[in-house]
């Protein structure tokens, strides 16, 4: 086949910048949400809509955008998708510096938004994968979540220092920033040619085909992302209401705090891009063992006494959320073939925004309960996903055939290969 598989560092940065992009649409909100309270009078829970109803359409929206992504290019889904996520934060911003019904205004933006996010990072990450194969597809994957780390871990000091000016600022970033990955992108990136495209109806016939196969795996895949990025956004919220509250922090002080924790999970995502290459048995590993330390750390929080301590136990959390993400993506996308891949890795970045969408709002609500009662709760279900990983998350030692054998099903059961 003719295809190149070595596209280049600019066209990987290219792509990477994708996600970098997207993860600013909740994590630059993140600590300027206790300054929104304040000035717009909207409550705790209010103001967790904000990440919210961003979240959720993009998480309704991903998989028909995966399905498109297929059918196109993906740079044809992707670059009016980063459009649409710009004008959302536009909308949001004039709303906001007009001043009249600002707060509904500000949601308008954020479903925009929500509705342009959907077709960027998921469908970034199939191409990746459309681009790169064996060990460089595990290390591109990996650079891929640790810009997604990255931005993760500059968004928080970003959002901090842009609504320590302007309270509204960071709706204004969006375009700013977004515009320039459009057009890199646009120049960069130099698909493959698309193969003669098969019916919608063979289409969905392969789809089904590879939902029976590893439907047992995919679901508690999809669930370990969903859940670790759940506990992610809601730690989050939560360290920095407490920041607010308890110790009567500026919101750049707060920015800087929530990066730490985030700086140890962008540094892990690359370094497990890099060292689980193409060896299955040690992504499983990497899920399993990175859930049982986000579990392990969420129980000891609310032990610790020490902000020091505490702190340095979210860098931990943080670390096992970064083992935790590549190795999914590594494994999810290695499922499909690339005519349905934007599908597959859609519908598993669908259930990741979905797990950011419902971080905030129950992490509002599970503060009224004791703290050692809320990180217990959260720790179980960290362990839960670990516990459904190690024993549904079966792989050989090397990549199957997939169009003709399946990954193993749960314990190794055998399968048979068809001649």
């Amino acid at each position: 086949m003719a295809e190149s598989r070595s596209p280049g560092a600019g066209a990987l940065w290219a792509i990477s910048s994708v996600p970098f992009i997207m993860v600013l649409g909740n994590s630059m909100l993140i600590p300027i949400l206790p300054t929104m309270q304040s000035v717009l009078g909207i409550s705790q829970f209010q103001a967790s809509l904000v990440v919210t109803l961003f979240s959720v359409p993009a998480g309704l929206i991903i998989p028909l955008a995966g399905f498109l992504s297929d059918r196109l290019k993906r740079k044809w889904i992707i670059i009016p998708s980063l459009g649409l996520y710009a004008l959302g934060g536009l909308v949001a911003a004039i709303g906001a510096w007009i001043g009249q019904r600002v707060f509904l205004v500000i949601l308008i933006g954020r479903v925009i938004q929500g509705f342009g996010a959907a077709g960027t990072a998921p469908i970034a990450m199939a191409l990746v994968s459309d681009l790169f194969q064996g060990g460089e597809r595990s290390r591109a994957l990996g650079l891929n979540e640790a810009s997604n780390g990255l931005g993760k871990v500059v968004s928080p000091i970003l959002g901090a220092w842009v609504g320590s000016l302007l309270w509204y600022g960071a709706f204004l970033l969006f375009p700013i920033l977004t515009i320039p990955v459009m057009i890199g992108l646009w120049l960069a990136v130099k698909e493959p040619p698309l193969r003669k495209g098969m019916s919608a109806t063979r289409y969905w016939q392969s789809f089904v085909t590879i939902w029976k196969r590893d439907a047992h795996w995919l679901l508690v895949g999809y669930f370990s992302g969903a859940t670790a990025l759940f506990l992610l956004f809601g730690v989050l919220f939560y360290v920095s209401e407490t920041l607010e509250a308890v110790y009567h922090l500026g919101v750049f002080a707060r920015g800087t705090i929530l990066a730490v924790p985030l700086t140890g999970m962008c540094t892990a995502s690359y370094l497990t891009g890099r060292w689980i290459k193409k060896n299955r048995p040690l992504m499983k590993g990497a899920v399993v063992g990175g859930l049982g330390v986000v579990a392990g750390t969420l129980f000891l929080l609310p032990f610790l006494r020490s902000p020091g301590w505490q702190l340095g136990d979210l860098v931990l959390s943080g670390i096992g959320t970064g083992v935790v993400l590549p190795s999914l993506n590594t494994l999810i996308t290695g499922t499909a073939e690339r005519e349905e891949r934007g599908i597959i890795t859609s519908f598993y970045g669908s259930v990741r925004f979905l797990g950011v969408a419902a971080g905030p709002p129950v992490f509002s609500q599970l503060m009224k309960l004791p703290p050692i009662w809320m990180f217990g709760l959260c720790a179980g279900l960290a362990a839960v996903a670990g516990g459904l990983a190690l024993w549904f998350i079966r792989v050989s030692g090397h990549p199957p055939s997939r169009r003709n054998t399946p990954f193993p099903r749960p314990w190794g059961t055998a399968q048979k290969q068809r001649a």
